[in-house]
């Protein structure tokens, strides 16, 4: 079972990513970046991968956002420990190590952290949530951008016709 785990120590934030992380967490990443643009004792956020089995691209593209958000509001990268191979091995090829400070290893001396609850979002807005991502990973290189044009270019098309359909619904 996937899961994020968080504590937040004199202004730094950690989460913790537990598991296969996939798209049903990114609205639980949302909630928490609201909280820490809403905290006035905010400092850092550090990102421990060192339990991940795995990622996909739209959690990918949600990390990418945490750090971009963090660089802008605060002029600096956010911090990424990982020590699973395949994981690493990832982060490295989306480019995250032009966003991100990343440690091999364990990060370790962490009090006991917390898990965040599971958000729930409806079809429209997890749909939304994931073509922000894939734009997002699309910005960091050409490589992304070429990787996830496609994507971007179906979810978009989606997204146009739920629109359509939902103006034709109202209309009718």
């Amino acid at each position: 079972m996937s899961k994020i785990l968080y504590t937040e120590t004199d202004g730094v934030f950690v989460l913790k990513f537990v598991g296969d992380v996939r798209v049903t967490l990114g609205p639980t990443i949302s909630t928490f970046l609201e909280k820490v643009g809403h905290s006035k004792s905010f400092r850092a956020v550090v990102l421990d991968l060192t339990e991940t089995e795995a990622l996909d691209s739209t959690t990918l593209g949600m990390l990418a956002k945490i750090s971009l958000r963090t660089q802008a509001a605060y002029g600096h990268k956010p911090t990424l420990f990982t020590s699973i191979e395949d994981v690493t091995r990832t982060l490295q090829n989306v480019g995250f190590e032009d966003v991100f400070v990343i440690v091999d290893g364990p990060l370790d001396g962490m009090p006991d952290m917390l898990e965040l609850p599971q958000e729930i979002v409806s079809e429209a807005n997890l749909r939304d949530q994931v073509l922000e991502a894939h734009r997002i990973l699309m910005t960091l290189n050409k490589k992304n951008h070429r990787d996830f044009k496609d994507l971007v270019a179906a979810l978009e098309e989606e997204q146009a016709m739920q629109v359509s359909r939902a103006v034709a619904k109202q209309s009718a």
